[in-house]
């Protein structure tokens, strides 16, 4: 709910309510040699400090270290809200980069639990630099090919968002938290107050889930199970497609092959994602103010391998959908994990609204995170397979189809307007087009069909 206030609690009391008991070790602090009332000598600045330290304990605005989740060990940075805001300043940065360095010497993931209202401003410009330190830490582990997950509690402003909160590959925030760059005492006195909470970032696909602070060590810890599970140097095989989920046979005409893969009754692709995985955790948003809820994405474990998937729904795919599956896609091909990826859509969503979000751009992104995937992808087409809106998400060389789908071109109600032919005509046309499971097997479209 908007505007709840969450229990605020001290870095070492954050770390504890997800790792597993007495697992924490703490790094030790980079040196940095002290200077009076610091770099800009900001009178009082010391004694700022030293009220902090008293109240938490702490000497600087960030705990670092390792801790495992369930059993499995991670790289660890927690904010310390009292003191001072949880602000960033130099010494602040110092231990950022030590995290940073620590997680990819020992190829551990990286957990974020940020608690911050943004740059300090008694070190000024100094303190503002750090973003860029965050930044460029931030890409280097993401080189290195290890994931980063990061956990907004309240507040979450200013370049901790912006740095460690936004640039994670996976976001997860606590209900209630206050989520946004602008902090509370510096937006806009008219805004609306719901932009800013964790719900609301969720709404426009800035946030993967909010969750109870009582559903966060699972969560984290079905996440690092996922992310973290050991790989080989070389990535194996394409995974298998999944099975057929209905028991159709093979359709004898092509408008047959339309009304199967119409039927309100088929099975979705929620329904083939549950068969298939295990363990299924999703990620939602396109990270550009979007969210597509026709498209299912994120990532699962198949028989203990991990698998990322984007799955279409069945409805036209908006432009958040497919910037959502292209975040994944190379998500997975940055992490060394396979894709699995269901086709079904009627075709991309063409009104004005997705016209106006990048419509075009969107699809082309898919295209391109497919394209240059060097993990290997896996694709079903399990319903309807409309256009380029459908093919954006087809592996080239890897596609299957079940027996109740369909691919075409264009629809055969919208081809055979377009060859000027009476609507009577579409059953002639969908045989035309040769759009059947087994025509897309002969033609070389589709590998095989699944049973």
């Amino acid at each position: 709910m908007t505007g709840v206030t969450t229990t605020r609690l001290s870095a070492r009391a954050a770390i504890a309510s997800v790792a597993d008991p007495g697992s924490f070790a703490e790094l030790p602090v980079p040196y940095r040699e002290s200077v009076p009332d610091g770099p800009l000598t900001w009178e009082g600045y010391d004694d700022s400090r030293a009220r902090a330290a008293a109240r938490t304990g702490e000497q600087e605005s960030v705990v670092a270290g390792t801790a495992r989740i369930g059993g499995r060990e991670a790289a660890f940075v927690s904010f310390e809200f009292g003191f001072l805001g949880g602000s960033l300043g130099e010494r602040t940065g110092d231990l950022l980069e030590a995290a940073y360095t620590h997680a990819r010497e020992r190829r551990l993931p990286l957990v974020s639990l940020i608690a911050t209202g943004g740059s300090r401003m008694q070190e000024g410009m100094l303190a503002l630099a750090q973003l860029q330190r965050v930044a460029r830490q931030c890409v280097l582990t993401r080189a290195a090919g290890l994931p980063q997950v990061a956990v907004l509690r309240d507040p979450t402003t200013g370049g901790g968002w912006a740095t460690l909160g936004a640039g994670a590959d996976v976001v997860l925030a606590l209900a209630g938290a206050q989520v946004g760059f602008a902090g509370s005492r510096v937006r806009p006195a008219d805004a609306d107050p719901a932009a800013y909470s964790a719900e609301g970032q969720y709404a426009a696909g800035h946030v993967d889930a909010v969750l109870e602070p009582a559903q966060l060590p699972a969560a984290l810890a079905d996440w690092l199970r996922v992310l973290a599970a050991p790989r080989r140097a070389e990535p194996d095989g394409p995974v298998p497609p999944p099975a057929a989920l209905a028991s159709a046979a093979p359709p004898e005409t092509g408008w047959a092959a339309v009304l199967q893969a119409r039927h309100p009754d088929r099975p979705r692709a929620e329904a083939y994602l549950d068969a298939y995985f295990e363990l299924r955790l999703p990620l939602s948003g396109d990270r550009a103010g979007g969210a597509d809820p026709g498209m299912l994405c994120g990532f699962g474990l198949r028989e203990g391998r991990a698998v990322a998937y984007a799955a279409q729904c069945g409805t036209a795919t908006r432009p958040a959908g497919y910037r959502t599956a292209a975040r994944v896609v190379r998500l997975a091909d940055r992490l060394g994990i396979p894709v699995l990826t269901l086709v079904d859509t009627p075709g991309a969503a063409n009104d004005a609204a997705a016209e106006r979000a990048g419509a075009g751009p969107a699809i082309a992104d898919a295209f391109a995170a497919l394209a240059a995937a060097s993990v290997p992808v896996t694709t079903l087409l399990i319903g309807e397979g409309g256009s380029g809106g459908a093919l954006a998400l087809a592996a080239p060389g890897n596609t299957w189809v079940t027996p109740d789908s369909y691919f075409s071109v264009i629809a055969p109600e919208l081809a055979t307007a377009i060859l000027k032919r009476s609507p009577t005509a579409a059953a002639s046309t969908a045989d035309q087009l040769r759009i059947r499971p087994q025509d897309l097997v002969a033609l070389g479209v589709a590998r095989g069909i699944v049973h």
